[in-house]
């Protein structure tokens, strides 16, 4: 396969290639390519934490050996010398991620760290200095690769990582709790801000199932639950921080709901009343589309006779076209100089 098929961070983990190929290695972080199904090592495990790229990669010859979940089972690390972390956007999604990667990895692994500089990569020399001596060992591709050894372990407790602040709408004191690189884990964003009051104007169409696209840390449904008791919730998304947010964000405000793992609608297969999202538009620090795109074109399969799809975007993104072109109905219920809140009906 040709190099310019993988990124930048993948290319610079080409160049090394010899130095993996009797290895027993673990691929984790912010995968992007295809690259872990088919570098050459003695043994390649591969831990994702993103549901669309373990669809993406359970489908390659190494699926047996691709997980998805937030924290990898003690089975992963069994008789595996070598880890290769790919830098995700966030610092705080990095310190956790490694956290627990290097609380179970054997004594004495091989550890490389890559990502691309504007990532904010080079932090991984402060964050790891009191763990061992990090060289970096390469600079390509506006890429930076780091390797250590592993002579001790950290400590790692899930505990310490969740972080929570209180909401009051509508009189309602709401608890909000998320992990690191979740979406609006430290306040309430001021696009889900818009659309939680959009909605509760239109509370007429708040009614049956509901459904969560992108769920992020769950405030959207967990308001929605605790304003209106009669709805059945289903929340999703790709993240499996995302998910574990949810769960516990739901648990810790009693709202009954169910959390699944699911590419847009690629693992939703019932029809609701309301569908609610605030959708990303990055993969990475990468602008993109694509979910948005699945999100309104494949939202009228997914709706019951007389429902809505309401969704907050950034006012100069184009989704009134696509909106147009999908829908009979499209209004615009609420806006400020940044975000739309958009109402579609069929």
């Amino acid at each position: 396969m040709a190099t310019s098929a993988f990124t930048p961070a993948s290319q610079v983990l080409e160049r090394h290639q010899t130095f993996f190929s009797n290895k027993n290695v673990i691929i984790a972080g912010d995968i992007q390519d295809s690259y872990p199904a088919i570098m050459s090592a003695n043994q390649v495990k591969i831990h994702c934490t993103q549901f669309h790229t373990y669809l993406r990669l359970k489908n390659s010859v190494r699926g047996k050996y691709t997980y998805f979940s937030l924290l990898p089972e003690a089975e992963l690390y069994v008789g595996m010398d070598t880890l290769i972390y790919y830098w995700p956007k966030t610092k705080s999604e990095a310190q956790f991620q490694i956290s627990y990667l290097l609380h179970n990895m054997p004594k004495g692994s091989d550890i490389f760290i890559i990502g691309e500089n504007r990532t904010g990569v080079k932090s991984v020399e402060d964050l790891l200095s009191d763990f061992g001596t990090i060289q970096k060992i390469d600079s390509a591709r506006r890429c930076g690769l780091y390797h250590f050894q592993a002579d001790s372990r950290l400590a790692f407790d899930l505990n310490e990582w969740w972080l929570s602040y209180h909401l009051t709408i509508e009189n309602q004191d709401i608890e909000i709790k998320s992990l690191p690189g979740v979406f609006s884990q430290k306040g309430l964003d001021a696009g889900s801000e818009l659309l939680l009051n959009a909605l509760i104007d239109h509370a007429d169409i708040i009614k049956g199932n509901v459904l969560d696209v992108g769920c992020g840390s769950g405030i959207l449904s967990t308001v929605l639950g605790k304003l209106c008791h009669d709805i059945e919730l289903t929340l999703s998304d790709v993240s499996s921080a995302a998910i574990e947010s949810s769960k516990m964000t739901l648990a810790s405000n009693s709202v009954n709901g169910v959390v699944v793992a699911s590419d847009v609608f690629s693992h939703l297969n019932g029809k609701y009343h309301l569908i609610v999202s605030n959708p990303p538009f990055h993969d990475g620090k990468q602008t993109s589309y694509t979910a948005v795109n699945s999100l309104i074109k494949e939202a009228k399969k997914h709706l019951k006779l007389n429902g809505y799809l309401c969704i907050v975007a950034n006012s100069f993104l184009p989704y009134q076209a696509i909106l147009d072109e999908t829908f009979k109905c499209v209004e615009v219920i609420a806006q400020t100089t940044k975000f739309k809140v958009y109402l579609a009906s069929h």
